[in-house]
């Protein structure tokens, strides 16, 4: 038993293949992907970072729970 659908698309020419990968990169934007790729880094300098961010409480109650719990202690 032979099967007309192939893993691969044989019957396309070399252009319409190429027009395929064209159409898949225009789809999934790898253009974009590759303009991020070559804008520089961030800077991890302490002057360019941003300044006045509210710490963040910490329940330590909470954390000792959320801790023995991902280690399956019981602290009761």
């Amino acid at each position: 038993m032979t099967s007309s659908l192939t893993a691969y698309d044989d019957l396309s020419t070399t252009d319409e293949m190429v027009a395929d990968c064209r159409e898949t990169e225009r789809r999934l934007a790898f253009t974009s992907v590759a303009r991020d790729a070559l804008r520089p880094a961030p800077s991890i300098r302490f002057e360019d970072q941003r300044q006045g961010l509210p710490k963040r409480d910490i329940d330590l109650l909470e954390a000792a729970q959320r801790i023995s719990g991902a280690l399956g202690l019981d602290l009761d």
